[in-house]
């Protein structure tokens, strides 16, 4: 009698296992409601290219675009290795004016200081020049066309920026790796930094900016790393492996944009790491070196850029709208990003029929 009912159990746990096993082998009723919609969810910032943007008169030529900065008078002076070197827009494309013709070699970066004057780092020459934002020279650091390593001498300088006290921090960085400190007068105060690998020297010190606390951030770009010092040359902190960086803008809430393109392996025919770069990338950092924000853009090809295209950018300056303002070198032209949140994006960004 045991057994009979133990049999008499196991059947009618397969009367009831079976029919579930059946029901799961039918295919699903079919989808009877509308199509799936992903609509996005938070709020974000992109960029889209204003491809009117500069207004250059017609008969200047164009060039290399290594420098672009952001003036105190709301204007956007733009660095051109081209007759005449300094360009000034309005934010709407309008043309200003122009300066500094026959005299600067080959410009690099621009930087403003804080009583609101032009500084122009020139490669070809070994100096950096002092402008007001109406083109007359003012002042210039290092000797005209003499090259060295030494209280008055650079061998071509990348960049300058100016602290509130006044104080001159250059990134001497193509022909020697280090920072040099003059103070207010433009007197030599000390340099620090060699050419090398190790914590605290430099392979290219390729820019150079300042935040509110008056850090000091060297774009150590063969390296690929930022270095972040104090002013007495001490290192504070490294962003390593994350950016090759090529140039700087630190914005009024202290936010570091860098543009440049993602780390890579040297190669055969390199002769500074990344050259060409492989993408070409913008982010936006905190003091801390939290990434805020990274948008890429295409890489352009070799005389066939697009409207939004990069080719060896080499600089941006961000205003008080928000826009970017990006230069690069063999798309020879500099560009105006203006922010959109996705709020502006009509229409969903996908739906079931794209799956």
């Amino acid at each position: 009698m045991p057994e009979r009912r133990f049999v008499a159990a196991i059947a009618s746990l397969a009367v009831v296992v079976l029919p579930s096993v059946s029901s799961a082998q039918k295919p699903p009723p079919p989808n009877q409601g509308p199509p799936a919609v992903y609509p996005r969810v938070s709020v974000a910032t992109w960029y889209q290219v204003d491809p009117d943007w500069p207004g250059t008169p017609e008969g200047m030529p164009g060039g290399h675009v290594p420098g672009i900065a952001v003036g105190p008078d709301g204007n956007v002076y733009v660095a051109v290795r081209a007759e005449p070197p300094i360009r000034v827009f309005r934010p709407d494309g309008t043309f200003v004016r122009a300066f500094g013709e026959g005299e600067n070699s080959m410009v690099h970066h621009l930087k403003f200081d804080p009583e609101g004057h032009l500084w122009v780092a020139d490669v070809g020459d070994h100096t950096l020049k002092q402008y007001s934002t109406s083109g007359e020279l003012l002042k210039t650091l290092g000797t005209p066309n003499e090259k060295g390593c030494d209280e008055t001498h650079f061998n071509m300088p990348t960049d300058i920026v100016v602290t509130e006290a006044g104080d001159h921090f250059v990134s001497d960085g193509y022909g020697n790796g280090r920072v040099v400190h003059f103070d207010k007068d433009g007197n030599f105060v000390k340099s620090w930094g060699e050419l090398g690998v190790e914590p605290g020297q430099f392979s290219i010190a390729h820019a150079i900016a300042i935040d509110s606390e008056d850090r000091l951030y060297v774009a150590d770009r063969n390296n690929v790393r930022i270095q972040i010092f104090d002013q007495e040359g001490t290192l504070l902190d490294t962003w390593a492996n994350i950016v090759v960086p090529w140039g700087f803008w630190v914005t009024d809430d202290d936010e570091i944009w860098v543009c440049g393109s993602s780390p890579m392996p040297w190669r055969v025919e390199d002769v500074t790491l990344g050259c060409p770069p492989k993408d070409q990338i913008f982010m936006k950092f905190s003091t801390e070196g939290r990434l805020l924000m990274q948008w890429s853009v295409p890489k352009g090809e070799d005389g066939h850029e697009h409207p939004g295209d990069c080719n060896w950018v080499h600089c941006i300056a961000a205003d008080a709208d928000g826009n970017l303002y990006v230069g690069d070198i063999i798309g020879e032209r500099a560009q105006k990003f203006v922010p959109i949140s996705n709020g502006e994006i009509a229409g969903p960004v996908a739906d079931a029929d794209d799956e």
